[in-house]
C-alpha cells in the first residue's frame, strides 16, 4: 500500500455473511456492515457482497468484473466464498472445492494483481452447529482448506475466519452463541413476527463480533493495511 495516499479502498466480494442488508430483514446484518467501525477515517469500504453467491454465480453474474473496473493500485480485495459452492444441487452456484472453486480464487488473484490491488482471502465463518454433546461440528467440508492451499501456493494473505469464528463459538456454547446469530423470539421483531431460528446469519452485535475477528486477522496477515486499524 502506498502510505502516502490520504485513503485507501477496500472492496469486499462474498456472500450473505458479509452483504448489506434491507431494513425489511432488521435485525440482520453482516459482517461486512460493521467492518468500518475498526478503521480510521481515510479507509473506503465497497461491500459488494450478496445473498447466496459463490465464487461460481459472483463472476458468472459480472459482480467481480465490476469491482475490477473500480480497482486502482493499492487497493484491497477480501474475498471470503464457500457457503454456496458447496451446494452441488445447484448448478448456477456450485464449484467442486479442489476444481472450480480453486480456480475461482486463482482468478481473483490474478486479475486484482493486473490492476496492481491486493487480494486477501477470507475462509468461510462457520455455521453454528452444535451436535453430540455440544460439540461444534465443521459444515463447510473441504473448502476452507482448498483455500488455504491457494493461498498459501500464490502468497496471498489467508484470514482463517473458519479457524476463529469456531474458537469463538465452541467458547461461547450452544446456548450463549445464539446471541450471534438470527435466533429471534416470537413478536421481538416487527419483521419476523413469528420468530426465526437461523444459525448461518447474524443479528448486528453478531456480525460486530465478526468483524472484530476479522480485523484482528488483518493485524497478523496484513502489516500495511494494519496502519489503518483504529487503536
Amino acid at each position: 500500500m502506498d502510505k502516502s495516499r490520504d485513503s485507501v479502498q477496500i472492496f469486499m466480494a462474498g456472500d450473505s455473511t458479509m452483504a448489506r442488508k434491507e431494513d425489511r430483514e432488521y435485525p440482520e446484518h453482516g459482517w461486512g456492515m460493521m467492518i468500518p467501525e475498526f478503521f480510521q477515517t481515510g479507509v473506503i469500504f465497497y461491500n459488494e457482497g450478496v445473498n447466496g453467491r459463490s465464487t461460481k454465480s459472483f463472476i458468472d453474474e459480472g459482480r467481480w468484473q465490476g469491482i475490477l473496473d473500480r480497482l486502482r493500485p493499492g487497493d484491497y480485495v477480501l474475498i471470503q466464498f464457500g457457503h454456496n459452492d458447496e451446494k452441488s444441487e445447484d448448478p448456477a452456484r456450485y464449484a467442486d472445492p479442489h476444481g472450480d472453486y480453486s480456480r475461482n480464487l486463482d482468478y481473483f488473484i490474478d486479475s486484482a494483481r493486473e490492476r496492481g490491488a491486493l487480494p486477501v482471502l477470507l475462509t468461510p465463518v462457520c455455521r453454528r452447529k452444535f451436535g453430540h454433546r455440544g460439540v461444534l461440528e465443521m459444515t463447510h467440508g473441504a473448502y476452507p482448506g482448498a483455500m488455504r492451499a491457494v493461498a498459501a501456493e500464490r502468497g496471498v494473505p489467508c484470514i482463517d475466519m473458519e479457524c476463529r469464528t469456531a474458537a469463538l463459538l465452541t467458547e461461547l456454547g450452544p446456548e450463549r452463541s445464539k446471541d450471534l446469530f438470527m435466533h429471534l423470539a416470537p413478536g421481538a421483531f416487527a419483521n419476523h413476527p413469528g420468530g426465526k431460528e437461523d444459525d448461518t446469519h447474524f443479528r448486528e452485535e453478531g456480525a460486530r463480533i465478526m468483524a472484530s475477528l476479522v480485523a484482528e486477522g488483518v493485524r497478523v496477515a496484513t502489516p500495511d493495511l494494519a496502519v489503518r486499524l483504529r487503536g
